[in-house]
């Protein structure tokens, strides 16, 4: 079996080629749509980092920075059937679609994001969660933020396994995700600094 683009780009979340240049980059770039980086706490660094990006996006929109609203940036449905990729997440994580999440920057709450940039490796890449290198989300974290895991006592925090467990749905959101926030309980978890 073929390993997945992503993967094989070191690239979970399959982040386009753009004006920007990343760390922990190839030199030589291979795959014309996709940046490729040197090993997987490099893919994972870049995706900390868009989702920081997103933050400051959404907080200078005074929009809430939710699993929802990230997944409509990320996986935009011009490109995307983003609804069912938003279900998907949703259905992986046990979040709710509106939830607020915490900011990257902040190394607070990192378990939630943690389990989204999971969920969504298994989105972009067609793995299964136990395939998905939890070591890397973290190192990638590290390398994008160095220093915010750490607690005022020098430990790391966010070493809990990103364990997912899929949540059953009611019949009436399998086909449609549209109220999933009823379903779920809404945390006020927003660092807006």
């Amino acid at each position: 079996m073929k390993e997945a683009r992503g993967i094989r780009n070191n690239n979970p979340l399959n982040i386009r080629h753009s004006s920007d240049r990343w760390e922990g980059a190839r030199m030589e770039q291979t795959d014309k749509s996709f940046v490729q980086f040197e090993c997987m706490a490099y893919g994972y660094r870049a995706a900390w980092k868009v989702l920081e990006s997103y933050w400051k996006y959404y907080k200078n929109r005074r929009e809430p920075f939710t699993v929802g609203n990230i997944i409509k940036r990320w996986a935009p449905p011009s490109e995307n059937d983003t609804e069912s990729y938003i279900c998907t997440v949703l259905k992986l994580t046990s979040l709710g679609g509106n939830e607020l999440m915490p900011r990257p920057f902040m190394g607070i709450a990192l378990e939630k994001l943690g389990k989204l940039l999971v969920a969504m490796t298994v989105m972009e890449c067609g793995i299964s969660d136990k395939e998905v290198d939890e070591q890397a989300i973290w190192d990638g974290y590290d390398l994008a933020f160095p220093g915010k895991r750490l607690d005022r006592k020098g430990r790391v925090r966010s070493m809990e396994p990103l364990m997912l467990q899929p949540v059953p749905l009611p019949d009436s959101l399998e086909k449609s995700c549209r109220d999933w926030d009823e379903y779920f309980y809404w945390s006020p978890m927003a660092h807006w600094g």
